[in-house]
């Protein structure tokens, strides 16, 4: 669980997961939006002529839109991340989700608003505060990811629930598996920075 006011973020320890039947952890909050546009006005040149300043507002965003979309993306992945990545303190689930993949799976597909059964996905059992660290200098760059990338120094406990191959192709059973390993994560940028994905254990 993540403390309150540590971020804006949630966590899979939120309270939302009252709803699966287990309980959550504290902490709630929104990212940042982009702030509205400017209403137009009407500049005076040195040399006495007016022309429109939506004009020039238009031009500015056309060249720093890109910009503001990518880091829009970029908050994203770091937010979901969090959400679905991280469950600290581990959080026990009803028994009518027969075992803590099934449980933590329909989490992550409610908030993905999919159907889709993901074959594979991490979860750790760490303070955000730890994996966090493993961002801070990210000296790779994956160009299959295009993104920065580092493999962790330490180990880390986590869960690795996998779908269940030998089940019908209308059910989506996890299996459990808990582990303690080194992690292949995405970075956002190359230092100070926050994790995005796990792309990999080690």
């Amino acid at each position: 669980m993540i403390s309150e006011g540590e971020s804006g973020f949630e966590s899979i320890g939120e309270s939302t997961w009252g709803r699966l039947g287990h309980t959550g952890g504290s902490g709630k909050g929104q990212p940042a939006s982009p702030g509205a546009l400017l209403p137009p006005i009407t500049l005076t040149l040195p040399a006495g002529g007016m022309v429109p300043a939506m004009a020039q507002l238009l031009f500015l965003q056309l060249v720093l839109g890109p910009a503001l979309v990518e880091n829009f993306k970029l908050q994203l992945a770091i937010k979901n991340f969090r959400t679905l990545h991280i469950d600290f303190p581990k959080v026990d689930f009803e028994k009518g989700f027969h075992g803590y993949c099934n449980g933590l799976m329909a989490y992550v597909r409610g908030k993905k608003q999919s159907w889709y059964c993901p074959k594979i996905h991490y979860v750790l059992h760490a303070p955000w505060a730890v994996v966090r660290k493993f961002c801070k200098n990210s000296e790779s760059f994956c160009e299959n990811y295009n993104e920065y990338c580092t493999l962790t120094q330490d180990s880390v406990p986590l869960t690795i629930c996998s779908l269940n191959s030998k089940q019908p192709p209308t059910s989506c059973n996890y299996n459990s598996t808990l582990t303690n390993q080194r992690l292949y994560l995405l970075c956002s940028k190359k230092y100070d920075a926050e994790p995005i994905d796990i792309i990999g254990l080690y």
